[in-house]
């Protein structure tokens, strides 16, 4: 009859591997763990993407559209006057 201290010993050194596995190894709990950060921070950062871009679409549709936008950005950004009118500057 074999000795069954081999057997337990067996048994002993496979849960220490299994358990290497899980606390060290490739795809083990802190592994996992990051990942689940990286993903948690990839879709915060596909929220704000995503936000940015409808916001940039609006901004060109409303110029496609109106003629507004386009007059109010060249009165502010280049300083552009319509015919007839007077601009005043006033300093401080």
């Amino acid at each position: 009859m074999r000795n069954p201290y081999w057997l337990l010993a067996g048994l002993i050194v496979l849960l220490l591997g299994l358990q290497y596995r899980l606390w060290v190894g490739d795809g083990s709990l802190a592994q996992v763990t990051d990942l689940k950060q990286q993903i948690a921070d990839q879709q915060g950062e596909n929220q704000r993407l995503l936000e940015r871009n409808r916001i940039l679409e609006a901004e060109v549709m409303e110029l496609k559209e109106g003629m507004e936008t386009v007059e109010e950005r060249a009165r502010q950004e280049l300083g552009m006057v319509k015919e007839g009118e007077t601009l005043y500057q006033l300093t401080e």
